[in-house]
């Protein structure tokens, strides 16, 4: 008699097999993405191809403290920022004031986003199209950035896009195909199908414990068909019931 009844092990051939149609998909999945993330270079993904190596800081002089340009202000955080060539405080966070004539702007303008990303970006690339969003969804290639923003289009294959924070003036990010593509496979990697970012994920966790159970079966499978161990235990079997 086999060490093992034919019927059980037809239940954990079965269930090997379905097990298999059902988690091979996300199988290729994973190996395709861990493949895609091994060959590719972070810092193009990142789009650091097309942006310019080193940007020049802009200098200002002579400039007047912000107690002089906007005295009714109570300053908590202060930063000197370049918009589009002018001075302006980053005050608190949230108001753009200039440095020379103390005016408070509410956004920059589309010109000024313009002139900010042909600052970082490189100087052969052709703006095709110049647009303002106000929300994103969570699929957006933009997600969790500050908004409002202008998105700053440019001409060739991988669609490059640069996104510029409308509230501050910051360049913010490049996106372009082969980020996409990552994101893509990142998120089918990952199984978080909203944010991208979390690898706890009950799906997630379901699919990595079937993925156990469906290895662990495939030895317990070549365990009960092997010649050698069926002999051995055979040979057990049988002297136990002499």
């Amino acid at each position: 008699m086999p060490f093992v009844k034919r019927k059980a092990a037809s239940y954990i051939r079965k269930a090997h097999r379905y097990l298999g149609i059902f988690l091979g998909i996300q199988f290729l999945m994973w190996t395709i993405s861990g493949m895609y993330f091994s060959w590719t270079d972070i810092d193009e993904i990142h789009g650091d191809h097309f942006r310019k190596n080193h940007v020049h800081p802009t200098t200002f002089s002579n400039l007047p403290g912000i107690s002089e340009v906007a005295p009714q202000m109570q300053i908590n955080s202060l930063q000197l920022k370049d918009v589009a060539g002018e001075p302006y405080y980053w005050v608190n966070n949230e108001k753009l004031v200039h440095a020379r004539s103390g005016e408070q702007k509410q956004e920059i303008s589309e010109d000024e986003a313009v002139k900010i990303a042909k600052k970082h970006m490189l100087d052969n690339l052709k703006v095709t199209r110049v647009e303002k969003i106000t929300e994103t969804g969570d699929h957006h290639e933009y997600r969790g950035g500050p908004l409002p923003a202008y998105v700053i289009s440019y001409a060739g294959q991988e669609k490059p896009k640069a996104y510029i924070s409308a509230v501050d003036g910051t360049f913010k990010s490049v996106r372009h195909r082969d980020w996409r593509w990552f994101d893509f496979l990142w998120m089918t990697h990952t199984m978080d199908y909203d944010t991208r970012d979390d690898f706890n994920t009950s799906i997630l966790r379901a699919f990595s414990l079937l993925g156990l159970i469906t290895v662990l079966s495939g030895f317990v499978l070549w365990f009960i068909s092997s010649p050698t161990m069926m002999g051995v235990f055979g040979k057990k079997g049988k002297s136990k019931k002499r």
